[in-house]
């Protein structure tokens, strides 16, 4: 039993070690082939877990960001494959230098059968490289959207927003424009068009929409929203509401709750949104008189008397922007088209109960205007309260206007929301309406007693310029005014 068994490993031994053929100097038997399938697979094996291991665990503890892992990680773990298989082939007696030029000849028809195969291939070396597209991208092209899951040498996996993955060849995104919402950051534009009825007040509509964008948490305040009008349509007049985001890929959502925001905000103020219609015109209406009477005998038996629905109380109007903007001073003999200016130059600041605006001593740098909610003004050192602020209200036009500090603090009693214009958007008003800047110095000159006493505390805190000092303090409030604005 022992001699078989011998007998059969002798076999099985020289079957596994008999030469096959010959590559060169190099036999090649089952044994060899065996041996170079296994190291090959653990060759394999050990590529994948290294390129997991660097994705997942060591580039993250080094604090690498998602979208270099993944070409890290390809590129080391794929070069020390590429060592490997080499070493394989080194240690088994195959000479490196002879299938070099085997692999040359082999190469040109190889090439031509694997076209694709070769150029996706160099196609995701060139992304992993350029790093245009990394994982965690949000792109679109050819009609699709998506986040970059994963880029591989051949392709490149995209996840939808329905859920779906997309396996797209690395030339397609190569040869294609690609629009990379994400490249430095998620922050885009977003446009809403709306029409709204012929008669409606453009300026209020300005507004409206203005207020409709800081109503949306996702709409960001800097760059600020534009309300652009676009043109005089078939049944509507045309506008298009323009707010950048912080999350473009969330689009549809931002969309859609700014449509809701908007439709609600324009019944609110009887604007209405127009649908198209047409005007009928009768060549002929004559021929329907004897219609219109067999219609009017046939209902005339059953007249019924409507039943009377008490009458609605509809709630009051919000008080608009511009004519809380035409209770202030210098404002009020502005037209609408300058009204409206005004409004897109200012924007929208939220407090929350007990929160602070500013304290006294602070720069004033700021305009305010409450449109809803109120505030406490009081005097923080001496813990003075000196009155609230409701809506329709405004506050700290003469700090901002002569930059000088703040005389009292401002809490929000409850959530507040402020229409602010601040240093930068007041230039730009006085830079564009040269005129406000001497009603301005008029209206300043009905107090020159308060203006006297400004002067002097700017005086004792030395922020008073020996170049734009006067002793009429309406000609000092004139050169002031010049220098705080740069206006010439």
């Amino acid at each position: 039993m022992k001699a078989i068994a011998d007998t059969l490993l002798e076999f099985l031994k020289n079957l596994i070690d008999r030469e096959l053929l010959r590559i060169g100097d190099i036999p090649i038997s089952l044994g060899s082939i065996f041996q170079l399938i296994l190291s090959f697979l653990l060759i394999i094996f050990i590529t994948q877990f290294l390129k997991k291991f660097l994705k997942h665990k060591l580039l993250v503890r080094l604090g690498i960001d998602e979208g270099n892992r993944e070409p890290i990680a390809i590129i080391i773990s794929y070069g020390i494959g590429t060592l490997g298989f080499l070493i394989i082939l080194q240690t088994n007696g195959f000479n490196l230098a002879s299938l070099a030029v085997l692999a040359g000849g082999l190469g040109v028809g190889i090439g031509l059968g694997l076209q694709d195969l070769t150029k996706n291939f160099t196609s995701g070396l060139t992304i992993l490289l350029e790093r245009k597209l990394k994982v965690g991208d949000f792109i679109s092209f050819g009609g699709l959207s998506g986040y970059v899951r994963e880029i591989s040498l051949r392709s490149t996996i995209i996840r939808t927003r329905e859920g779906g993955d997309v396996v797209v060849p690395n030339s397609e995104l190569v040869e294609n424009q690609i629009l990379n919402w994400s490249y430095d950051s998620f922050i885009a534009r977003i446009h809403i068009a709306i029409g709204v009825a012929y008669g409606s007040d453009p300026v209020l509509v300005t507004e409206t929409l203005l207020n409709c964008a800081y109503m949306e948490p996702a709409v960001l305040h800097n760059p600020a929203p534009k309300a652009v009008f676009m043109g005089f349509g078939d049944s509507a007049l045309n506008f298009e509401l323009w707010v950048w985001v912080n999350r473009i890929d969330l689009e549809p959502y931002i969309r859609s709750s700014l449509n809701f925001i908007i439709e609600y905000n324009l019944r609110a103020v009887d604007i209405s949104i127009p649908f198209p219609q047409r005007d009928l015109w009768l060549r002929n209406p004559e021929t329907l008189i004897p219609v219109s009477r067999r219609s009017k005998d046939l209902t005339s038996d059953r007249l019924e008397i409507p039943q009377q629905n008490p009458p609605t109380v509809k709630p009051p109007k919000p008080l608009a922007l511009k004519d809380l903007l035409r209770q202030v001073t210098y404002f009020q003999n502005f037209t609408e088209l300058e009204l409206r200016q005004l409004i897109e130059t200012g924007y929208r600041k939220r407090l929350l109960e007990s929160q602070i605006l500013f304290r006294e001593g602070d720069p004033g740098d700021a305009f305010y205007i409450i449109l809803s909610g109120s505030v406490e003004v009081y005097v923080e050192k001496i813990k003075k309260h000196l009155t609230n602020l409701g809506s329709g209200k405004f506050f700290g036009e003469l700090a901002l206007m002569l930059g000088i500090p703040r005389t009292a603090s401002i809490r929000a009693l409850e959530d507040t929301i402020l229409f602010t214009i601040n240093r930068q958007s007041f230039e730009k008003i006085l830079r564009e309406h040269p005129d406000l800047y001497e009603a301005i110095v008029q209206e300043f000159g009905k107090h020159q007693e308060e203006l006297a006493q400004r002067q002097q505390e700017l005086r004792a805190l030395g922020l008073v310029d020996a170049a734009e000092d006067d002793k009429n303090p309406v000609a000092w409030v004139r050169k002031r005014l010049k220098n705080l604005f740069s206006l010439s």
